[in-house]
């Protein structure tokens, strides 16, 4: 990379030290924002309510200690305490009631125990080696069943008894087959010999009398060398449902470690590459009265021999999936046991079905089919994110129907479907109130970047909004109801723990309470800034929503860095704390420089709907990095931005589309550093991959487009590389790879930082600070002429 003159580091320094007198604020250094949570404060999560609804635990850090401990906020006094060992290895874990919720069972450590609300009496139900998983009430409440093992098992609340339900084994005695030979030869003896007719009829009468013995023994399951999963017993214990699963096999990556504990290179075996050999499933049920199983048949599913849409791209190839089930996520039982729903996804994620388990038979009845020719997802979409309604005919799901995942109804009796929610905004986490009578959920309703708690009846209507901070709103409600616990946090306040009574239960609105302190003198020190959330219409007339950071007039330097999320279906462009709080301070010190900043929620982005969702298929690097190239445009159009001087970085994906936006866009980007980045996406993972380009395989088109590998040869500007060298999500392989392409290509303006001990997402401070300094100076050389050191 070429070298830049040295005189405008006192330059620099000056303005430095103006700011600072002028804000009467510490200047911020990359060293100290990449402390983390040491600089800012050990910020509280995990907030959950005591059974009384009286205190609050949460996780919390106030000693500065290796790892964080267990809180409790007394809402009767006001006081916080650190909860001391005994008191935290006693406390019940998060409980399943019984319908009357007069009774809870939970799993701690492994062990069941069981609690009579009434009497405030709890019973530890099993203490041993073994980890027991999965408990609830069946049969009235009378009984509860959990796992252990491959098997289930059930107790008996009033008498004590222990009984085992499944048996499921591998071992089946085979039976012997003679040869036509042998056959004959036997016959010809028992023909013979009296004594071997009356010997064979005295065994044979035996076994039969065996037989009634046998009847009354645990009915065995026999696996045939599939494994076992999601075992699951009806609510009336009548029925079990279980996967019988064959996985394939798959060639994974080995991952060199070479700085190690031992001194030598150790491998690790991490993921293999997308395009991956499906596994395959199959449901079946025990009924258990008449001790049999049957497969559940799935063959009349609506849509089950579709044929994608850009398959018309290869006509010469014959498409082949001869079996389109991907993953059965259920049964979830209604109330009563009597019926059952299944959520089952296509293994080209293009399809996902919700139905109703017929158990005496094993058909299903169609209820919703959703589909997409690019791939289902969006908020509580899949993964059996649904649940019964009180009358135990109708099931609630979320659906993007719409464009916006949004609250669907449905009655598996006369199929008729109502949509309770509606508009432009999406719907998080929806859960029934205990009473049975209305709903609680998150959505974006206001500001796709400002989430708020909401209720509304249970048949759906006004939404009533509960909450009132702008930002993000993470409610916990007690089990009563009548006080949430707010994890809440703004675009530069981090997040603390309030706690507000509910506006419904206690018919009256009273300000959320702030009940943490978390953020450390130093981190107080300075004025942090309040990103404005703007749009501006893309190429296609699409409206963007992103971040800006503008500096002040006397600071102004024209040069202006655009900050790519990662992961792709993830928000950044919102009014609340950024998971991506060091990107965030950062941009604080770029702005103190004179840098403008700008913080996009391109294409493939969250919370916007599934038009925008799926704005990347079959072309990442498309729409996501034209958004990159309009903004852009904007900073020059609006925000007196020099076009010459526009940097570009980001990680992981954000890592993907600066390189895309280096060598497609070399004219807009005079300088890039790309952090964890894919270089080509056919070495990418399948869940991921495969969702979006289809596999290289089927549609090695949309790998040929989306892959940075391919137009390496595009680079002009200065392009910085930086990758943890044990990142087991994107390979360092990958950007190896790209390296040797770089050097065949004979490109110069190219450098390499690396990092031996780190993963894809960075642990130690040191690598942080080494990484973001580079990522300083780069854009200081690249963009402004001046060299710096941090």
């Amino acid at each position: 990379m070429k070298k830049k003159f040295l005189f405008s580091i006192s330059i620099l320094l000056c303005s430095l030290s103006i700011y600072a007198q002028e804000n009467n604020k510490s200047v911020l250094s990359i060293k100290q924002i990449m402390q983390g949570s040491d600089f800012i404060g050990h910020l509280p999560s995990s907030a959950k309510w005591s059974q009384d609804s009286k205190s609050i635990y949460f996780n919390w850090n106030t000693e500065n200690a290796y790892s964080d401990s267990l809180y409790v906020y007394n809402s009767t006094n006001g006081n916080i305490s650190k909860v001391d060992f005994e008191t935290e290895y006693n406390l019940p874990s998060t409980p399943t009631f019984n319908s009357k919720r007069t009774k809870n069972v939970y799993i701690k450590r492994g062990d069941i125990f069981y609690t009579d609300i009434t009497t405030n009496k709890t019973i530890q139900v099993t203490q041993t080696t073994d980890r027991e998983r999965n408990a609830k009430f069946i049969e009235n409440g009378s009984k509860i069943a959990y796992q252990k093992g491959q098997n289930i098992y059930t107790w008996n609340i009033k008498t004590g008894a222990t009984a085992q339900i499944t048996n499921f084994t591998d071992k089946k005695d085979k039976e012997k087959h003679l040869s036509d030979k042998d056959e004959w030869l036997r016959n010809d003896q028992l023909a013979l010999f009296d004594v071997l007719r009356e010997r064979k009829a005295k065994e044979d009468a035996r076994k039969k009398a065996m037989e009634r013995y046998k009847e009354k023994e645990l009915f065995s399951i026999y696996t045939e060398g599939k494994s076992i999963s999601s075992q699951s017993i009806s609510t009336d214990g009548s029925y079990v449902t279980y996967i019988a699963a064959t996985y394939a096999s798959n060639k994974r990556t080995t991952m060199p470690h070479f700085v190690t504990e031992s001194g030598y290179v150790e491998n690790e075996n991490t993921r293999s590459k997308v395009g991956d050999k499906p596994s395959s499933y199959e449901l079946h049920i025990y009924d258990i009265k008449n001790k049999k199983t049957y497969p559940v048949s799935l063959d009349n599913l609506e849509g089950l021999d579709y044929v994608p849409e850009y398959t018309k791209d290869y006509p010469n190839k014959t498409y082949k999936n001869d079996n389109r089930i991907g993953y059965i996520v259920g049964p979830i039982w209604s109330a009563d046991g009597k019926k059952a729903v299944l959520d089952i996804s296509s293994n080209d994620y293009k399809d996902r079905w919700i139905v109703l388990l017929n158990l005496a038979d094993g058909t299903v009845t169609n209820l919703d089919h959703q589909h997409d020719k690019a791939w289902i997802a969006g908020p509580g979409i899949g993964w059996g994110n649904l649940g019964w309604l009180p009358d135990d005919n109708s099931i609630w799901y979320q659906s993007e129907k719409t464009g916006y995942s949004h609250l669907y109804t449905t009655n598996v009796l006369t199929k008729k479907t109502k949509a309770l929610t509606s508009g432009n905004f999406e719907i998080y986490e929806p859960t029934i109130s205990t009473d049975k009578k209305r709903w609680y959920f998150t959505a974006n309703k206001n500001h796709p970047g400002d989430r708020q708690f909401y209720t509304m009846p249970l048949k759906g209507g006004k939404l009533t909004q509960l909450t009132t901070m702008v930002g993000n709103n993470e409610v916990t409600l007690s089990p009563d109801e009548r006080q949430m616990a707010i994890l809440h946090s703004y675009s530069n306040k981090p997040t603390e723990l309030y706690i507000q009574p509910n506006p419904i239960k206690n018919r009256s609105k009273t300000a959320p309470k702030q009940i943490t302190n978390s953020l450390t003198d130093s981190f107080k020190k300075y004025t942090w800034k309040d990103p404005e959330v703007i749009t501006f219409k893309a190429e296609d007339g699409a409206e963007v929503y992103a971040r800006l950071y503008q500096p002040k007039t006397a600071t102004k330097n024209k040069a202006a860095v655009i900050f790519v999320h990662g992961a792709g279906y993830l928000q950044n462009a919102h009014k609340w704390w950024s998971s991506y709080y060091r990107e965030y301070m950062f941009h604080n010190i770029l702005v103190d420089n004179g840098y403008t900043v700008l913080d996009i929620d391109y294409r493939g982005s969250a919370g916007y709907g599934s038009k925008w969702r799926t704005g990347i298929y079959r072309h990442m690097g498309g729409k996501d990095l034209s958004d990159q190239v309009d903004g852009a445009k904007l900073l020059v159009d609006k925000y007196g931005i020099d076009k010459d001087k526009v940097g570009i970085y980001g990680g992981s994906y954000g890592g993907f589309i600066t390189l895309m936006g280096m060598f497609n866009a070399p004219d807009t980007f005079k300088a890039g550093a790309a952090i964890r980045s894919v270089g080509d996406w056919a070495a990418y993972n399948h869940g991921y991959t495969a969702r979006i380009l289809n596999t290289p395989v089927t549609d090695s088109i949309a790998y040929r487009k989306s892959s940075p590998i391919y137009y390496a040869d595009g680079l002009k500007g200065d392009l910085l590389i930086l990758h943890g060298m044990v990142d087991d999500n994107v390979h360092f392989q990958d950007m190896v790879r790209l390296s040797q392409r770089l050097i065949e290509l004979e490109k110069k303006n190219w450098e390499m930082a690396v990092y031996p001990v780190e993963r894809h997402g960075f642990v130690e401070p040191s690598s942080w600070t080494d990484e973001y300094t580079r990522i300083f100076n780069l854009f200081n050389e690249s963009l402004l002429n001046i060299t710096t050191k941090e």
